[in-house]
């Protein structure tokens, strides 16, 4: 849901699937998180999807 969103938005963004890649595994784990969806805009760690969150995080660095 995250990825369609942000594409309805037209944000460019880098998708790392856990269940395949093992370095965006490991990142995950680093960041201290176990579950997905983990949405990172800017500094902000966003988790799950939260339209309102997203928007905030993309207006704090003019991509919305």
């Amino acid at each position: 849901m995250v990825k369609g969103f942000l594409s309805l938005r037209k944000v460019e963004f880098v998708e790392k699937n856990v269940s395949t890649d093992l370095e965006g595994s490991v990142e995950l784990v680093a960041m201290g998180y176990d579950s997905t969806p983990v949405t990172v805009i800017g500094d902000r760690e966003l988790t799950g999807f939260n339209v309102p969150e997203i928007d905030a995080a993309l207006a704090a660095l003019n991509l919305e």
